[in-house]
């Protein structure tokens, strides 16, 4: 999908509803006042008056270009003061920006998704686009691992994603806890369970940078190969459009050429994680 006209206007939005997700993640719920088609792991800058601008992917169905969902940690300013918002308040969105995730590329192949913490959020959006088109790709399976149960996202819909056919989902929390009688450990613990063949599957991964280290190390001990692996590296964005240069890795800016971005490409720099 293509940028606005003009890549510095944004265009005004509705903030519609706000979910809470966990103590300190929410969905804020936008309807903007011109259609926003975006590609699944393309972001936009949402924009607030007097505040600032901040990068953050969509995490709904790219079906639905007149209602943007985007799920946010609260972490820094601009995100406090997206966590004081309530239904009805404005702001802008300008985008969508970055290449997103290569959906001309699923056709017939398994599908690995691994997420940590928040960024389970990006991969929603593929989720929903893989859904769609559950006819033409083989096998999905879901790894996402959060600190404990309460910072688990999107909790009432795991039910829905472990009955569609040939989806498996499956969670860990980082430590025990007396709510939780499921997996226990960091969500590498997850990956010797996978059932698809890892030799010729994709893998989409997107969480903290330490996850994406010991993930991708996981991953090429059993048998994955750099060039099978996209890692959603959402970090350090500013502009957006490749000018101010604060996201390079390598020859590569993670505004413009990801921010999804091939393993094979980056992991010869020494800042990728």
């Amino acid at each position: 999908m293509t940028l606005h006209a003009n890549p510095y206007e944004p265009i005004a939005a509705r903030l519609a509803e706000v979910v809470d997700e966990t103590p300190t993640i929410k969905t804020f719920i936008f309807t903007p006042d011109e259609p926003i088609p975006f590609v699944s792991g393309q972001f936009v800058q949402l924009c607030l008056p007097g505040i600032g601008e901040a990068p953050f992917t969509p995490s709904s169905s790219p079906r639905e270009p007149n209602r943007i969902e985007i799920t946010i940690l609260r972490t820094g300013a601009v995100t406090e003061a997206l966590h004081r918002l309530e239904p009805g308040a404005e702001l802008g969105i300008r985008g969508p920006l970055g290449k997103g995730y290569p959906v001309d590329e699923l056709e017939g192949k398994d599908i690995l998704v691994v997420g940590g913490g928040v960024g389970l959020a990006p991969l929603r959006a593929l989720l929903y686009h893989l859904f769609h088109i559950r006819d033409q790709v083989g096998k999905i399976e879901i790894k996402y691992g959060a600190r404990s149960p309460e910072e688990l996202l999107f909790r009432r819909q795991y039910g829905q994603w472990s009955v569609l056919p040939g989806v498996r989902f499956s969670a860990t929390v980082d430590v025990p806890h007396p709510q939780w009688t499921g997996r226990t450990g960091v969500v590498t613990v997850l990956l010797d369970d996978i059932q698809l063949d890892l030799k010729s599957c994709l893998v989409f991964s997107c969480g903290p940078g330490v996850m994406f280290k010991f993930v991708v190390q996981k991953l090429l001990e059993l048998g994955a190969r750099p060039e099978q692996i996209y890692l959603s590296m959402n970090r350090r964005m500013s502009c957006g459009i490749g000018k101010c240069g604060r996201c390079n890795i390598g020859p590569y800016y993670l505004c413009k050429d990801g921010p999804d971005m091939n393993y094979a490409k980056i992991m010869g720099y020494a800042d990728v994680f």
